[in-house]
């Protein structure tokens, strides 16, 4: 593929002129032991290797993630190697693929239960059991995963998913991953309007599922070592993953030919380590602080993996025949609305939802509006200007 396609296929649908009016935003800026990742590596190695007196320990991790992932389950991998190294080999962690300890989409539902003490997964699978999960992942039309950074480690949101997760399941979480800015998936057929989507049957998970539903699609949800039977026999007529690097794996270029962009329901998608509280409040203190240096260390390096590898995949796409479409602005405006009625539909209903998505909103208005004063002029001018 080459670079002047790439650019204008980035460029189609950028904003004419970026709109540069910055509005306030507030942030307490206070710090807490949830958001603490200065803690310096060395030193906390050291604490666990002077104290002989911390225990060995052994956990199975479930994951929602299939083995030949080896970027989305390399977050896990990345978490219990740090682990493992910052403790001496005292604490080891097993990342185990999806439905070796548990499906991929209940990975939640067995660290609430005790079943395993330790998971990796996506929050908004379990939508299901609050819609209020999403905010760990991605909603549509959200953060990237710049912005989603700044809200859970600066903008106090991981102190009110820690909350929610405390009350609600027992359970302690910490982010460990992120992809990145996803692909809008692969489709058997063009879609244009939004009428187009009528009655189409799409894999797409957490609330972004509900906009399609409220669009007209029909949705389901599916582990991803499902998808590309589902996609190749006809079950679904679109299927949603990461992006580039992850579906090429899966061989989603095999099962359908239109790849479109942009995946607004998940512009900047978290992964997180999910632990009973039970199996946290009994590590020691020092085992815990190296938990949350691996989940960060985790949660960094998986996104330069991604932006890394991405790139590079989609060329090999292309150049395979794989043909790279854009949703209409139609189809976008109707999807960003859709999805704050469905917001006010649920801060109606669901009290947890309705109490972060106020904390949500206010940090999203602000961070955007500094992004697209700086950066968003930036990124059409790369995107449109003529090869030097």
């Amino acid at each position: 593929m080459k670079r002047r396609e790439f650019l204008e296929f980035s460029a189609k649908g950028a904003l004419g002129a970026a709109v540069v009016g910055l509005v306030g935003c507030s942030n307490n800026g206070e710090d807490t032991a949830a958001t603490d990742t200065s803690t310096d590596e060395a030193v906390l190695a050291e604490a666990a290797a002077s104290d002989s007196a911390l225990p060995e320990i052994e956990w199975q991790m479930a994951t929602s993630w299939p083995l030949a992932l080896d970027t989305i389950f390399g977050g896990a991998v990345i978490f219990a190697e740090r682990v493992a190294a910052m403790t001496g080999g005292r604490f080891t962690i097993v990342p185990r693929a999806s439905g070796e300890l548990a499906p991929g989409l209940e990975v939640l539902n067995v660290v609430e239960q005790g079943a395993v003490p330790i998971g990796h997964t996506a929050s908004y699978y379990y939508t299901g059991k609050s819609p209020a999960t999403a905010f760990g992942t991605a909603l549509p039309f959200g953060l990237t995963s710049r912005q989603q950074n700044a809200w859970l480690y600066e903008g106090g949101g991981l102190e009110l998913m820690q909350e929610f997760y405390r009350e609600r399941f027992g359970v302690i979480q910490f982010p460990a991953g992120n992809t990145g800015a996803q692909m809008g998936g692969w489709w058997n057929r063009e879609i244009e309007t939004p009428a187009d989507l009528q009655g189409l049957k799409v894999r797409i998970p957490g609330l972004g599922g509900q906009v399609m539903d409220k669009l007209g699609a029909t949705v389901q949800v599916l582990a991803g070592g499902e998808i590309f039977q589902a996609l190749q026999t006809g079950a679904i007529d679109a299927a949603e993953w990461v992006g580039p690097y992850d579906d090429e794996k899966l061989g989603l270029q095999d099962a359908a030919q239109f790849y479109y962009a942009p995946g607004w329901w998940e512009p900047g998608p978290t992964l997180e380590v999910e632990i009973g509280l039970s199996e946290w409040d009994n590590l020691p203190e020092v085992y815990q602080e190296i938990i949350k240096t691996a989940a960060f260390q985790a949660n960094t390096q998986m996104l330069a993996r991604y932006d890394a590898r991405n790139f590079e995949a989609l060329q090999r796409l292309v150049a395979g025949g794989t043909q790279l479409r854009v949703f209409s602005n139609d189809i976008l405006q109707a999807a960003e609305a859709a999805s704050f009625a469905l917001y006010d539909e649920l801060a109606q209903s669901d009290t947890d939802f309705n109490a972060i998505l106020a904390d949500w909103t206010a940090f999203r208005e602000g961070i955007q509006a500094w992004h697209t004063a700086l950066e968003t002029p930036y990124n059409v001018y790369i995107a449109t200007r003529e090869s030097a």
